[in-house]
């Protein structure tokens, strides 16, 4: 609910506070009193794009306040958490345009963007009136406002899942057959690479093994003749039989030397353990260079065919075995391909199925809240004196997505027998006025968390059809907050709160204010209303009847 609005500086405003209360709230004045300009500073101070120039002449800075209360489970709360900004049960706003056009906004004394704002605005206010183009005169809201009016959440969530279902599997079903589609344009070459790989079987190390295998096999040539002079000379032959033979003397000689050869034959035995050890790496190393030649040149084939496939594939030789197990599975891939293809497609058939039976369901309630929505209204729009017009919610179709397959659009036909049309361009402005009302008389329930502004919306009508106008929206206010701007005596006197907009000429400026209004003021007002700027007895009577009820 809005609670107090704050103006300085604004078009011929230079300083204005109102304080607002809940139920119906009227603003009267004459024409060109400058009621316009409360509703531009509201929606100034509320983000609205308006007009271009609205700092007051002679001033540096406009500036705009508004505080609104916030219950706990407004949904303003929502906005201003993902905006990072605070939040209470008060909200305040705040705006300034500057003289050169720049503007700055803050929300509870925090910095924000105009996008914020307009965020918050959809939440705060409600605007309706001839130029309503944020209401019930847009057609893209007309769907959300007939699902409403329906109770038809339930039905619309479950249709939402089901098409969020239908996006997924149609999702994967592109991804996979995109998928195939790549690996079949290389499956000629995948079928030759996994061929060559399986036959070759290339083993993690291979490689460096053969290479070290195939020096060794070269070098062994040259290297073999001195190995085999070293056996001789270390074997039974050389040193290893000359040792044995000195082993043999020292001991017969040692008995008879009293201990003397202990140490050196202790030396001599390790050396003889020493030499056999070296007599084994050297047989073993003769082993190992005994080969047989086509040995080497089987090493080196394989070897090359390694290496060449490696460098055919752009990959080191020992990730050979990760690429051909990498090949394997995309031919795997191709070949369960087909059959996975079938499965998405057959998921998606179901998805789609489940998302129209949603669908239908959601278009058939839709169907019987238009029935239900066009004989209220029409019931609400004989007391407004157009009991011959036609009220009539059409549903369309329209391509499917998340919220159903329907396209909704309220129209009138003023006449029986009269083309239906849309709201905008069928009704004149009375007429529009009171389908705005009977419409949103409709499509309100008992609990509100708005503040609807009703801009002159009993234009063009007078009399008992003007009473029945203001009627409905003191009915209307009860269960919120209401702010009509109003030329008409018998809406001004169902007001609970009323306000006079003014405009003086000071020290030579024009400037417009507004008046709160006690109850012999309101006779007053009201009682000019009904006669002009001769206010007499009878119109004061009026006045009072009027406000009497």
């Amino acid at each position: 609910m809005l609670r107090a609005l704050e103006i300085r500086d604004m078009l011929i405003i230079d300083r204005l506070e109102l304080d607002f209360q809940a139920g119906l709230n009227v603003l009267t004045g004459e024409t060109g009193a400058g009621k316009s300009i409360l509703l531009d500073s509201l929606g100034f101070v509320l983000g609205w794009r308006g007009r271009a120039e609205l700092v007051r002449s002679g001033a540096e800075q406009g500036e705009v306040i508004a505080e609104f209360d916030l219950p706990e489970a407004h949904p303003a709360h929502a906005i201003l958490e993902e905006a990072g900004l605070p939040s209470g049960e008060t909200l305040m706003l705040r705006r300034i345009n500057r003289k050169d056009g720049r503007k700055t906004a803050w929300v509870n004394d925090r910095r924000c963007s105009g996008e914020v704002l307009r965020s918050l605005s959809e939440t705060l206010i409600e605007l309706h009136g001839q130029h309503d183009d944020r209401g019930l005169l847009d057609p893209k809201g007309h769907r959300d406002l007939l699902d409403q009016f329906g109770q038809l959440s339930s039905l619309r969530s479950e249709t939402r899942l089901a098409w969020s279902d239908v996006s997924k599997s149609r999702k994967a079903l592109n991804a996979a057959q995109v998928a195939l589609d790549a690996v079949r344009s290389e499956e000629e070459f995948l079928r030759h690479a996994v061929g060559e790989l399986d036959q070759l079987d290339p083993q993690p190390g291979e490689e460096g093994e053969l290479d070290s295998r195939r020096r060794l096999m070269q070098a062994a040539e040259r290297v073999r003749e001195d190995v085999m002079r070293a056996a001789s000379a270390l074997g039974n032959e050389g040193a290893e039989g000359a040792m044995g033979d000195a082993l043999r003397w020292l001991e017969g000689a040692s008995e008879t030397v009293e201990g003397q050869l202990d140490a050196p034959l202790a030396a001599l035995g390790r050396a003889m353990a020493e030499l056999d050890e070296a007599v084994s790496g050297v047989e073993r190393c003769m082993d190992a260079l005994d080969f047989n030649p086509i040995e080497l040149e089987q090493c080196e084939e394989r070897l090359f065919a390694i290496r060449g496939l490696a460098r055919k594939h752009n990959v080191a030789p020992d990730e050979l075995g990760t690429f051909a197990e990498d090949m394997r599975k995309k031919m795997a891939a191709l070949d369960a391909g087909e059959g996975q293809i079938a499965d998405l497609k057959q998921a998606v058939t179901a998805a789609e199925a489940d998302y129209q039976a949603k669908a239908d369901a959601l278009t058939k309630a839709r169907k019987a809240a238009a029935k239900t929505l066009d004989t209220a209204v029409m019931k609400e729009l004989a007391p407004l004196k157009m009991e011959r017009a036609v009220f009539e919610t059409q549903i369309s179709d329209e391509n499917q997505g998340p919220d159903g397959q329907d396209a909704v659009s309220f129209t009138v036909a003023t006449n029986p027998g009269a083309p239906a049309g849309p709201l905008a361009k069928i009704a004149s402005g009375g007429e529009l006025s009171r389908f705005l009302l009977a419409l949103k008389v409709c499509l309100t329930g008992d609990e509100r968390n708005t503040t609807m502004i009703f801009d002159e919306i009993d234009r063009g009508v007078g009399g008992a059809t003007a009473d029945a106008v203001g009627r409905r929206l003191a009915n209307l206010a009860q269960a919120g907050q209401i702010l009509v701007v109003t030329h008409s005596p018998q809406v001004a006197a169902l007001g609970a709160h009323h306000w006079r907009v003014e405009k003086n000429v000071v020290d030579g400026a024009t400037l417009s204010t507004v008046v709160p209004l006690e109850i012999s003021e309101r006779v007053d007002e009201i009682a000019r209303m009904i006669s002009g700027d001769t206010i007499t007895d009878q119109a004061r009577a009026a006045a009072k009847a009027l406000l009497a009820g």
